[in-house]
C-alpha cells in the first residue's frame, strides 16, 4: 500500500509550476523553505501544524464536506493538498479534523445560507443608503486626490500613519465618520490604489476613476467589492451568500469575525448592504452575480452640475455637486474650503502656481474658468492669474547630462542667491556654478524640493521646453504583482531537481537519506547475486557513491551495500 506521504509527493510532482505554486501559496509556505525534494514537501504539508493552518482558511461548507470523510470535489480543498487523488482526506488530515471536531463540533456543521430572496428596502432606507454612497464616493475621491499628489506613508502593520491621517483631516478630506482604512480597502479591491513598499499610491485606474461621474465611480467600487470577497461568501456564478450568515463563514479563523464585520461595514457605507437586512434595487443583480444597476441608484443621487459662480473675492461657489471631472480640474488650481453639495473654492497664488506646476498655463486656466463660470471672469481673478503666471517659472530645473548633475537656474540673481542659502534646501547640496547652481540629486527630486519650499519652479526637458513632472510613481503601481510561480521559482527548481517520484528508486533514496540523517535502525531487503533476497537489520551511518553504509547489529560488523541491490527498506 502506498503511504500518504508518497502519494502526496507524487501528486505534487505531477502539478505544473503554476498549480504547484498556487498550492504552496495557499498553504502559506515561505518561498525560502529549505526543501530538497517532493518528499520533503509532502512531509511538511502533512505536519499537523501545517494542516491546522490550512483548515483555518477553509469556509464552513468545505469543513463540513471534509468531516463527512467522503470523496471531496471542492477545488479549494483539492488545491490545498488535503485530499488524495481519489478525493479522500489523508490520514493526517482526518486525525486533525477528528480532534478539532471534538473540541469545536459546530465548526464542521453545514448551515451557511446560500443566496436567498431578500426583502426590498423601503424608499426612505434606499434614499439614506444612496446618500451614504454619494458621501463615501466623495470621501474616497478626496483621499485619492491627496494620495495622488503625495503618496501616503504606511506603518509596519500596513496602516496609514498618524501624520497622514492628520494631513487628511486638516485638508478636509476626512470627515468625523470616515475611516481611511476602510476607504483604502475599497479602493484596493477595485484596483484604484495599491500598497507599494511603505506607501499607498494611486493607480492609473484610480486617476481615471477620479474623473468619472459618481454613478460610474460607485459601480467600479461595487464590482471590486463583490469580486474581492472571500470564496466562502460567494456562490457559483459570482453571487453572494446571505449577508446575515457572513460572521459564521469561517468558523475556525479567530480573525474572521473582525474581518467579516469590516466587510459588512464597508458594504453598508457604499450602499451595497442594508443595515436592516433589506436589499436595494441597485444591488439585487449584484447579489445574484450580475453587474450592479446604476440606473436604479442614479434616481436617488443629486444631479451633478457643470457651472460655478466666480466672485470678486477670489472664490468660486458651486450651487450643487460639481461634476467630478470639473471638480478635479478646479481643485488643481484652487483650494476647496468647504465640501458639501454646495462647495466653495478659493484661488490663491500658491494654488494657481501648483496648477501651473502640473502643466496649466495662464491661457488654459482662463479658458477653463470662462467655460465654467456663470458670472464671467472677475477682474481680481484675472490679475491674480497674470501675476502668478509672470512669476511662475523664474526658477528652472534641468538635467545636465554632460556633468551628470542637476542644474538650477534663474534670471533673478536675488532669488538665485536666496535658494543658495536656504537652509531647507541643504539636503540638495547646491553649489554655485557660473550663473546657476548644481546638485548631485536627481532633477525630479530637486524640482519637488523647490516646489514644496514654495519657489516658482518649472522643470525643463532635454530640449529646454517646460515639462510637467509628476510626484507619484503610478508606473510602479501599475506593474503586475509577481505570480506565485515567479515567487516560488527557486523552491520549485529545488523540488524538481531532487529525488524523482516515479517508481521505487526515488522513494527508496528518500527513505535511505532519512535513515542516515537520523542514524536510525532499518530493515533492508537485499537482492543477492544469485537472485535470492536477504534481510538485514542495520544502523544506517552513511550514503554516497551509490552505496549504503551501516552497522549490522546481528553480526556486529560494518556493511556496505550497493543501493542498486536494495529491494526495500523500512524502519525497525
Amino acid at each position: 500500500m502506498v503511504s500518504d506521504e508518497r502519494a502526496l509527493a507524487t501528486w505534487l510532482a505531477a502539478r505544473d509550476d503554476d498549480g504547484l505554486a498556487a498550492t504552496l501559496a495557499g498553504r502559506g509556505i515561505p518561498a525560502s523553505a529549505a526543501w530538497h525534494d517532493f518528499f520533503d514537501a509532502a512531509e511538511a504539508l502533512l505536519d499537523p501544524a501545517s494542516i491546522d493552518r490550512a483548515l483555518v482558511k477553509l469556509p464552513r461548507t468545505a469543513l463540513a464536506e471534509l468531516a463527512r470523510d467522503a470523496a471531496i470535489t471542492d477545488d479549494s480543498v483539492v488545491r490545498l493538498a488535503l485530499v488524495d487523488a481519489s478525493g479522500r482526506p489523508y490520514a493526517a488530515v482526518r486525525e486533525r479534523i477528528a480532534h478539532l471536531s471534538s473540541t469545536r463540533p459546530a465548526a464542521f456543521e453545514p448551515g451557511l445560507a446560500l443566496s436567498v430572496p431578500v426583502p426590498a428596502a423601503a424608499a426612505q432606507s434606499a434614499a439614506a443608503a444612496a446618500e451614504r454612497a454619494f458621501t463615501t464616493a466623495g470621501s474616497l475621491a478626496d483621499v485619492l486626490f491627496a494620495c495622488a499628489h503625495a503618496p501616503f506613508a504606511r506603518t509596519g502593520s500596513g496602516t496609514v500613519s498618524a501624520a497622514e491621517r492628520k494631513r487628511l483631516i486638516d485638508a478636509g478630506a476626512l470627515g468625523p465618520a470616515d475611516d481611511v482604512e476602510d476607504l483604502l480597502a475599497a479602493a484596493e479591491a477595485a484596483g484604484l490604489a495599491a500598497p507599494q513598499d511603505r506607501q499607498w499610491v494611486v493607480t492609473p485606474a484610480g486617476e481615471r476613476w477620479l474623473e468619472a461621474p459618481t454613478a460610474e465611480r460607485w459601480a467600479v467600487v461595487a464590482e471590486g467589492f463583490r469580486t474581492s470577497l472571500p470564496a466562502g461568501l460567494q456562490v457559483e456564478g459570482g453571487g453572494l451568500v446571505d449577508p446575515a450568515s457572513w460572521p459564521a463563514a469561517y468558523p475556525l479563523d479567530p480573525e474572521w469575525p473582525a474581518r467579516a464585520a469590516r466587510l459588512r461595514r464597508i458594504g453598508e457605507t457604499w450602499g451595497l448592504l442594508g443595515e436592516d437586512g433589506t436589499e436595494f434595487a441597485w444591488t439585487a443583480s449584484l447579489r445574484e452575480g450580475d453587474r450592479a444597476d446604476t440606473s436604479a441608484l442614479e434616481a436617488y443621487l443629486p444631479a451633478e452640475i457643470d457651472r460655478v459662480y466666480l466672485q470678486a473675492d477670489l472664490t468660486a461657489i458651486s450651487p450643487g455637486p460639481l461634476a467630478p471631472a470639473l471638480d478635479l480640474r478646479l481643485r488643481r488650481i484652487a483650494v476647496r474650503e468647504a465640501r458639501a453639495q454646495a462647495s466653495t473654492y478659493r484661488f490663491t497664488p500658491a494654488s494657481l502656481g501648483a496648477g501651473m506646476t502640473e502643466g496649466e498655463t495662464a491661457e488654459s486656466i482662463r479658458s477653463f474658468l470662462a467655460g465654467l463660470s456663470l458670472t464671467g471672469m472677475p477682474q481680481p481673478l484675472e490679475y491674480l492669474i497674470d501675476s502668478t503666471a509672470a512669476r511662475h517659472g523664474l526658477v528652472r530645473v534641468r538635467a545636465d547630462h554632460a556633468s551628470g548633475r542637476t542644474r538650477v537656474e534663474s534670471s533673478d540673481p536675488g532669488l538665485r542667491e536666496t535658494i543658495a542659502v536656504d537652509q531647507a534646501l541643504r539636503p540638495l547640496g547646491l553649489l554655485a556654478d557660473g550663473d546657476g547652481l548644481v546638485s548631485r540629486v536627481a532633477r525630479d527630486a530637486v524640482y519637488w524640493t523647490l516646489a514644496d519650499a514654495r519657489y516658482p519652479v518649472i522643470a525643463l526637458d532635454d530640449t529646454g521646453a517646460p515639462e510637467s513632472v509628476r510626484r507619484r510613481s503610478t508606473e510602479a503601481a501599475e506593474t503586475e504583482v509577481p505570480s506565485p510561480a515567479v515567487t516560488y521559482a527557486r523552491l520549485l527548481g529545488a523540488l524538481r531537481g531532487g529525488h524523482g517520484t516515479e517508481g521505487e528508486e526515488g522513494w527508496l533514496g528518500r527513505e535511505l537519506e532519512q535513515a542516515v540523517r537520523a542514524r536510525s535502525e532499518i530493515v533492508v531487503v537485499v537482492r543477492m547475486p544469485d537472485g535470492s533476497e536477504r534481510t538485514l537489520t542495520l544502523e544506517a551511518s552513511g550514503l554516497g557513491g551509490g552505496r549504503l553504509r551501516g552497522r549490522d547489529r546481528a553480526a556486529d560488523i560494518e556493511r556496505t551495500l550497493p543501493v542498486s541491490s536494495i529491494v526495500s527498506v523500512r524502519p525497525l
